[in-house]
């Protein structure tokens, strides 16, 4: 096994544990918050005490705490994510409707944001105090210290009830076809999807300026440049590469965050996403779907985490060797 394969390795034994540790946080919290699935039926006159107890019994609330886990892990270790008790469906299934809108929404705003934020740090960085760098870091502040809910408010006022561009509502059973149907689908998807790039793209744009700031003023940066290299060549291969290892670190850990945070603006634009989901099922006392939500995003965190160990030692090859 190669040196590159035996840290990837490593880093994997460490994430299964944390993985294992936060599902059983989770589902004990889950398990002792107060609120009952079957309250409804329990508060229903017309409905015998003996449902509700049946309906208990045959999906183990009454089992102590730790069998349920124990029962919950090894059902989720052969694919079985649990049955909603609001939608009267299984929890995968569920998910799996609600998860693509998510990941196209999210995914694009990620990739707008770092198109935004990786060009305009570095370059400010290159010119530091210049008026573009000044310019650059007032709308960085501006746009990291507006919520996402009030510039998504903003958005809907202007282009949707002003200017009656863009729908405010996201929909996802859209009648049209052909090209129409990609158009429509693309209109009602740059309000959520600029909301939250330009949001992530602030936050990130001051940490690659702050980076790329830091390794401009190294030794190695300057050589290269007595040597007549181009600026370009100069930039790219010498400072955004050993720029990037702190960067890294910062959209690993908030790319998983913006899946958690996308739930105001999936609420505002009403996008039939993971976030509405996890808020329907916190409303319905929902505890599988509440669940497997939750442990999707903390998935997500432990995935992110190992790719930015990964993309770590492909950036500086001799963290590989600590």
């Amino acid at each position: 096994m190669t040196l590159s394969g035996t840290y990837v390795l490593r880093r994997v034994l460490i994430a299964l544990p944390s993985l294992l540790g936060i599902s059983l946080v989770l589902f004990t919290v889950l398990a002792l918050a107060p609120g009952d699935p079957f309250g409804d039926i329990v508060s229903n006159p017309n409905i015998p005490a003996e449902v509700a107890a049946n309906l208990r019994k045959k999906f183990g609330m009454d089992d102590p705490v730790m069998v349920r886990y124990f029962r919950w892990l090894l059902a989720m270790l052969q694919g079985d994510w649990g049955f909603s008790f609001a939608s009267r469906i299984n929890v995968d299934t569920l998910i799996l409707q609600r998860l693509p809108t998510t990941l196209l929404v999210v995914g694009s705003s990620q990739i707008l944001a770092l198109l935004i934020a990786l060009p305009v740090g570095v370059y400010a960085a290159t010119r530091p105090y210049s008026l573009f760098d000044q310019i650059a870091n007032t709308l960085t502040f501006v746009g990291f210290s507006l919520p996402t809910f009030f510039t998504g408010l903003m958005l809907i006022l202007v282009f949707s009830i002003q200017l009656d561009w863009l729908p405010f509502v996201y929909r996802a059973d859209i009648a049209s076809t052909g090209w129409h149907f990609y158009w429509d689908h693309l209109k009602q998807t740059i309000m959520p999807v600029t909301v939250l790039a330009l949001f992530q793209a602030a936050s990130w744009t001051r940490y690659v300026r702050s980076a790329a700031l830091d390794v401009v003023k190294l030794d190695y940066v300057t050589t290269a440049r007595s040597k007549g290299l181009k600026e370009s060549v100069v930039v790219l291969k010498h400072v955004v590469r050993n720029a990037m290892i702190p960067v890294v670190t910062l959209v690993a850990l908030q790319v998983p965050a913006i899946f958690g945070g996308a739930i105001v603006t999936e609420q505002i634009f009403r996008v039939p996403g993971i976030g509405s989901l996890l808020i329907s099922a916190i409303l319905a006392n929902d505890t599988p779907v509440i669940m497997a939500v939750t442990f999707v995003f903390s998935c997500l965190v432990i995935s992110f985490n190992l790719l930015a160990d990964i993309l770590y030692a492909w950036l500086d090859p001799r963290i590989a060797l600590s």
